[in-house]
């Protein structure tokens, strides 16, 4: 993935902070300064715009500054929306808006707030738990 100088071709990357491998072997990554995240399957010369690509926003088409992601078993998308403050999801069949699942609520210490979200995992009870770095916590939310 990458690896074709920085920029925001199909085949590049720009300040690339957290990737995830699928059980079919496609690699995403969460292209920070694209406002994108990529999925490279294996053997790709060029990636494909899974989430965002749409240039910096906050609209449910547009990423700031993704960090973390997560895929599940289905497909699903969920992207650490660092600079929206909130954590997005993307269905396998509907790449071009995502949802918004937790935050989304502005910048803040709220229960439903968070400053600058970076890191995101499932337990195996499907409880989704979110590093906030700049509330230096880790809080857990039930998504249906």
């Amino acid at each position: 993935a990458g690896g074709n100088g920085k920029g925001d071709g199909f085949n590049q990357l720009n300040g690339p902070t957290y990737l995830f491998v699928d059980r079919q072997q496609a690699v995403y990554v969460a292209d920070y300064s694209n406002h994108r995240v990529m999925k490279w399957v294996e053997g790709a010369k060029e990636g494909i715009v899974v989430a965002g690509g749409q240039g910096e926003g906050n609209a449910l088409t547009q990423l700031s500054r993704p960090n973390g992601i997560f895929v599940d078993t289905l497909g699903t998308l969920y992207v650490a929306d660092s600079s929206n403050h909130r954590v997005m999801r993307w269905t396998q069949g509907d790449k071009k808006q995502g949802t918004v699942i937790v935050g989304g609520n502005g910048q803040g210490a709220g229960a439903n707030q968070f400053k600058g979200p970076v890191g995101l995992s499932f337990d195996r009870h499907g409880n989704l738990y979110v590093v906030g770095w700049g509330n230096a916590r880790v809080q857990r939310f039930s998504i249906e």
